[in-house]
């Protein structure tokens, strides 16, 4: 009872840190994926602010349907624009108001987890406390399911679908009928999510099918739980498919008919039957391995070797070996001849949770190195079963330092370190352009990103109609055609009343030194971490370290 209550306690102020980090907010920037799936877009068609439009987004072959964007970063735009337009809140929209409402809404969905955990570890003999804890204190907890990711919502979806397949009555007996409507919406709208939601739905589907099959239920009763699931899915899909065609068509009659080239009548026939089907366009985009290729390939056993382990830590490499043992053992019934009686229906029903939870496990991760492009992030929905695994009984009990430490460390470097001088910056940024020196004479601003990740531009809270500020991303430009940029950049003033800022983390502070231009201001914002331009080690241990790790914002000198 006692180690129950210390339970309890660690887990509520590990909720209070969830809740209270996003709303500080956490400067660590993950992936631009956490900004431009969702909040950079929202915040252009709601909101009517200047942004990137990713090429996800384009109406010509759109990979990602506008749902999710909408209920979740679009309805807290749509709020924060409503309280703003009935004066309740003045000045609602700015910087930090625009960053933190969307991580806000995905912290709350984030206790859908703990929810799920709560829910599934007696049935799958973990203690649920235990559980609890492995999970609100783990770092992927802590800093991706609290980001606006695609990933985060795959994993939410995939924690119902095995409450779902996991909830028996208490007489013991199969799942309840109604799930099986409820696992059509569930599968199809985590599809339209993200296609690879299939591998993480494949093993809670057949575990369902397992247990209907052997309920004993009349065929029937069957037919008719299999008929709700397939008309469930197909009206789900049908929504998604009509969401997204009104939205994509609309925004390419818009471009269409703005260029006055076209008739309304010759706009109409051009996007007449055009039905946009998001998922099959990410597929098919996907499923060439020229256009993984751009965006990074691995090697094929990278997520065994490398992400799960940078994920979990030692979790992972504990289910690792439990799956060699779970293997050996199968291995071995089967050479003895006693598969037929011991067969995968077993290992789904009759067994232990365990055997079970490392195939919920494995099985998404296998599916998922079967594609060359590999990033930690799209490991995160394998939390829920690998924390409800290494929950039961004294299986990551002596581990608990380890964990500890691990979790400290992945928190700090992904939660605060990673990139973390660019949000502050752009918050620094929006202050200095809505300032009131700022908005009484009106000031030209270039902003020249080099070596950082990609900017989100929602953040300056520039409307699509105010020209007075320029964005240049150079991403990793080489020292040649940055000189060139910001020389060129500082000959050519065009007015008084402009102002050139140079963003740059202080590893290749030195390289700008070189380009034979001034500066009259700089900022240095702390900490940023940048790992494609690394510090270097001795220069760490020198006493400009405070500048290795961090981010400048120069301003330049007019070229006299």
């Amino acid at each position: 009872a006692g180690a129950a209550m210390v339970a309890r306690a660690l887990w509520a102020l590990l909720a209070a840190l969830r809740a209270g980090w996003c709303l500080l907010p956490q400067s660590g920037y993950l992936h631009p994926d956490e900004f431009f799936q969702a909040p950079e877009v929202m915040a252009g068609d709601i909101l009517n602010l200047k942004v990137y439009y990713p090429w996800e987004f384009l109406s010509n072959s759109p990979c990602r349907t506008v749902v999710f964007p909408l209920m979740t970063s679009g309805v807290t735009y749509w709020v924060i624009k409503s309280l703003q337009q009935l004066d309740i809140c003045s000045s609602c929209i700015n910087s930090y108001t625009l960053l933190v409402s969307p991580r806000l809404l995905f912290t709350i969905f984030s206790f859908i987890l703990d929810y799920s955990v709560y829910q599934l570890a007696p049935f799958w003999g973990a203690d649920p406390w235990k559980a609890l804890v492995l999970l609100a204190g783990s770092y992927v907890t802590l800093v991706f399911y609290t980001r606006t990711f695609t990933n985060t919502l795959e994993g939410l979806l995939f924690a119902l679908l095995m409450v779902l397949v996991s909830s028996r009555k208490s007489s013991g007996r199969s799942a309840e009928p109604r799930s099986s409507s409820l696992l059509g919406v569930i599968t199809t709208a985590g599809f339209f999510n993200r296609p690879t939601f299939l591998a993480f739905a494949l093993m809670p589907l057949l575990y369902w099918v397992s247990l209907t099959v052997d309920s004993q239920k009349s065929i029937k009763t069957l037919i008719n739980d299999f008929l709700k699931f397939i008309l469930c899915a197909c009206f789900t899909a049908f929504v998604f498919i009509t969401a997204d065609t009104f939205y994509f068509t609309s925004m390419t009659l818009d471009n269409l008919y703005s260029t006055n080239k076209s008739s309304l009548i010759d706009v109409i026939v051009q996007l007449h039957d055009k039905m946009v089907v998001t998922p099959f366009n990410f597929l098919s985009y996907n499923l060439n391995p020229h256009n993984l290729a751009l965006h990074g390939s691995h090697p094929r056993v990278t997520h065994f070797t490398v992400n799960g382990v940078m994920l979990f830590g030692i979790l992972h490499i504990l289910a690792i070996g439990a799956g060699f043992k779970m293997l050996k053992k199968y291995v071995h019934q089967l050479m003895l001849v006693r598969w037929c009686y011991h067969g995968l229906p077993g290992l789904l029903v009759h067994s232990e949770g365990g055997p079970t939870l490392l195939l919920f496990y494995f099985v998404p991760l296998a599916f998922l190195s079967l594609f060359s492009h590999q990033e930690p992030r799209f490991l995160i929905p394998l939390i829920l079963p690998l924390v409800l695994f290494s929950a039961s009984p004294s299986r990551a009990e002596k581990w608990k330092l380890l964990i500890v430490l691990f979790n400290l460390l992945g928190a700090l470097l992904f939660g605060c370190l990673h990139q973390g001088g660019l949000i502050p910056c752009l918050f620094h940024l929006e202050q200095l352009i809505h300032s009131p020196a700022s908005s009484s004479h009106l000031q030209h601003y270039t902003l020249l990103f080099a070596h950082t990740y990609m900017p989100p531009r929602f953040l300056l809270n520039i409307k699509k109609t105010d020209m007075h500020v320029e964005v240049i991303d150079m991403a990793g430009a080489g020292e040649e055609t940055l000189c060139q940029t910001a020389e060129q950049r500082a000959s050519n003033f065009t007015c008084s009343n402009c102002h050139i800022f140079i963003i740059i983390p202080g590893t290749v502070r030195a390289t700008i030194t070189k380009c034979g231009v001034s500066f009259k201001n700089e900022t240095l914002i702390f900490p940023h971490l940048s790992m494609e331009d690394p510090p270097q080690i001795p220069v760490l241990s020198s006493g400009n370290w405070r500048s290795q790790l961090g981010l400048y914002i120069l301003e330049l000198n007019r070229d006299h």
